[in-house]
């Protein structure tokens, strides 16, 4: 019972995705299901999912309640105001009480700025808990999506879900090689098919650190790093004494390594040319490496804290993801990371460790970031640090 635990934080989802991937058609099928009657929804505005009117139960200036039960408001100003404002109307009793929000983002936005702000402002953070990003993407263009835009395969390697839409209109050739594709840019992300827009919101939302129907902390779940393979027959390399050769490699590490490829230049917003001038619609899934890193030994406080500060402030931008299980001396718990590029949640512990493997696991999303650059920064560090400090209590 030691993993009983409670967090009254309501859960946030974010769900992003490429232009007409269907979302609008994903809302508002999600809102007539029965399980998100107490659900909050933030949009940018109304027309823009154009939500079903037959749904509609009644609707004020800047919020609609749906007659399923859910309630919808648009962004007002920025979206700390809006959750501060929706927390302040439950509390008051002026909208019926939710348990959970989803924030719906437009086009190709990237999710980043969203999760930022779920993780930095006080107000926000004490209140709400990030549970999952979701990306729809569509089968039918999804691959040239992912071709031509660059934010379109940051979405995709940054999500905890996948909604693959539109499967009945793609020729199954064309969904199989798009799915192989996603799961090269993010192994853990289960993929799941919505067929205009039909899709059970259990899958697709428990997908969080803590689990709300078992009152527990599902880390497994959270940091999903089977997903990444082979992390159990790397012992040999995490003694960071020895020069790396990179021979555990397996076809399971998407790391980047460019073998063979030219670039020749970069357009107006960086992306890498061919020689004849066009868009080198490859290097933008060759640029995105996802890996499992697991350390033997327990880390010392001050070298975890170092390490991931480094990381944060040298190589933020190219940081997507970053989420962990530490083993750290001092502390019998294991100590919770997650990182969205140059931010950090301040490390957490959480009650107990899901099984008996105590070994440090942490799971990095990058963009034109190589495994051994952010090994070698810690076996650097390493070595700088002259004696071991005081452990953390």
């Amino acid at each position: 019972m030691s993993n009983q635990v409670v967090d009254l934080r309501v859960p946030v989802s974010v769900i992003t995705g490429f232009l007409g991937a269907g979302k609008s058609t994903l809302l508002n099928r999600l809102l007539r299901h029965p399980d998100m009657g107490e659900t909050a929804v933030i949009v940018n505005e109304f027309g823009e999912i154009g939500l079903d009117h037959a749904l509609i139960a009644s609707s004020s200036e800047d919020t609609v309640l749906l007659a399923s039960g859910c309630l919808c408001c648009t962004v007002r100003g920025d979206l700390v105001n809006t959750l501060r404002e929706l927390m302040g109307k439950r509390e008051r009793g002026e909208v019926k009480p939710f348990k959970r929000v989803v924030i719906e983002t437009t086009g190709l936005a990237d999710p980043a700025p969203v999760l930022h702000t779920l993780m930095t402002d006080p107000v926000v953070s004490e209140r709400f808990r990030l549970e999952s990003v979701i990306t729809l993407v569509d089968a039918v263009n999804g691959s040239s999506t992912l071709d031509n835009h660059a934010e379109a395969v940051k979405q995709a390697a940054m999500a905890d879900r996948i909604v693959l839409s539109k499967t009945d209109l793609a020729a199954p050739a064309v969904t199989a090689e798009l799915k192989h594709r996603l799961r090269h840019l993010n192994p853990a992300a289960p993929i799941l098919p919505a067929v205009l827009g039909e899709i059970e919101p259990g899958p697709l939302f428990n997908a969080g650190l803590y689990d709300p129907t078992t009152k527990s902390f599902n880390a497994q779940n959270w940091l999903r790093a089977e997903a990444y393979g082979g992390h159990d027959h790397d012992h040999h390399h995490h003694d960071h004494d020895h020069d790396h050769d990179h021979h555990h490699h397996d076809h399971h590490d998407h790391g980047h390594h460019d073998h063979g490829h030219e670039h020749h230049g970069h357009d107006s917003h960086g992306h890498p040319l061919t020689p004849d001038g066009k868009l080198d619609v490859n290097r933008h899934d060759n640029s995105i490496s996802s890996f499992c890193i697991t350390f033997d030994e327990p880390f010392e406080w001050n070298i975890l804290a170092t390490w991931l500060d480094m990381l944060a402030a040298y190589r933020g931008d190219n940081l997507l993801r970053v989420k962990g299980l530490m083993n750290v001396q001092g502390v019998d718990r294991p100590v919770v990371v997650h990182g969205v590029q140059h931010l950090f949640h301040p490390p957490a512990t959480i009650p107990a460790w899901p099984d008996a493997d105590h070994r440090s696991r942490i799971v990095f999303i990058t963009r034109d970031l190589d495994r051994a650059i952010i090994e070698n920064t810690l076996v650097a560090l390493k070595e700088s640090t002259p004696a071991p400090q005081q452990a953390a209590s």
